[in-house]
């Protein structure tokens, strides 16, 4: 039998190839795939694509379904969404049976092998979700500005492009970014960069490009840089508490998974200010970074409904697939 894997984000989208017995056959990544972002037909026609890629590196028949399917896909935010979601991949014929899930949730499952937990997400966008040990799930709505959200790669470089025009025609302190914000697009000022975006020359979407540079100049000690990052840490520890609340999880010790393009930077001081606020409400709540990417959640998802956890073959199964989407470096 064979397994698709399929992690949907708001910036990109990888699928995985697995064996019943968790080698995985083949993992590609590709553009966006959201409905959100580029409309329902074209994210299904993304799909498709990387689906037929994948298969084709595994050495498997193009036109053959998978077995079964478990998609971690942005936008999969109400019932009706998830509903929509799911009828169109059925009528794509991508696996023969198979499951919708918000892409905050997948996460969990690469964190922990407890069946519970809580996931913070900063990519492009940021989402927190959990699953407490009696399978209450929650999460935030997510929706950007209209469900109270701020951070995530465009959030970050949103503030940062702000903060480099208030530096430079004097109405905020003086920061590095000045320099470094327009030589991300290959401008000279600032305000070079904010008429680009209102002429439609550069996209909004790529302000999330600048989250490396923020980090970077917060690493180096530029205090605005600084200030931006632990906004976002103070966000996140905020969602984190929410759904530990939500889950009654504040006096148990919880895993609490660390996801997403934003964490790449791994900068020490943000990631122990987001610990220290999760563990003032969750004192035995465990912190670190997912171990690997969340396409590989989605997978092991897919063995555990294949292969009951605890079950023979199970462990090995999870472990080689561990071992190898761990260890998968995608062309950047």
């Amino acid at each position: 039998m064979t397994i698709l894997a399929v992690d949907g984000g708001n910036s990109k989208t990888d699928v995985a190839i697995v064996a019943d017995d968790g080698r995985l056959l083949a993992a590609v990544r590709g553009p966006t795939a959201s409905h959100q972002q580029v409309g329902m037909d074209t994210g299904m026609g993304v799909l498709a694509g990387l689906v037929a890629e994948a298969r084709t590196r595994a050495g498997l028949d193009r036109a053959r379904s998978a077995d079964l399917a478990v998609y971690g896909l942005a936008g999969a935010d109400t019932p009706g969404d998830t509903r929509r979601l799911g009828a169109e991949l059925d009528r794509r014929g991508f696996a023969t049976v198979g499951e919708v899930l918000n892409d905050a949730y997948p996460p969990i499952r690469v964190g922990t092998d407890r069946g519970w937990g809580v996931a913070l997400i900063c990519g492009s966008g940021v989402n927190a979700a959990g699953i407490g040990p009696d399978g209450r799930t929650a999460r935030l709505a997510a929706l950007g500005d209209i469900s109270g959200d701020w951070g995530g790669g465009t959030d970050i470089g949103m503030a940062a492009l702000g903060a480099a025009v208030r530096a430079r025609d004097g109405r905020g302190p003086r920061t590095t970014l000045e320099r470094s914000v327009p030589e991300a697009f290959g401008l000279a000022r600032p305000i070079d960069v904010t008429r680009a975006i209102e002429a439609g020359r550069i996209a909004v979407g790529r302000l999330r490009d600048l989250a490396p540079a923020v980090f970077t100049a917060a690493c180096a000690g530029d205090a605005v840089a600084r200030s931006i990052v632990g906004r976002q840490a103070d966000e996140l520890v905020a969602m984190g508490a929410a759904i530990l609340r939500t889950l009654r999880l504040t006096r148990r010790d919880p895993d609490v998974v660390l996801a997403g393009g934003v964490f790449a930077a791994r900068d020490e001081s943000f990631e122990t200010r987001i610990r220290d606020g999760l563990r003032a409400v969750a004192p035995r709540a465990n912190v670190r970074p997912a171990p690997g990417p969340p396409v590989l959640g989605a997978g092991l998802l897919a063995l555990d409904r294949l292969l009951r956890p605890g079950s023979v073959g199970h462990g090995e199964a999870d472990a080689r697939l561990r071992a190898a989407l761990e260890a998968w470096r995608p062309p950047s």
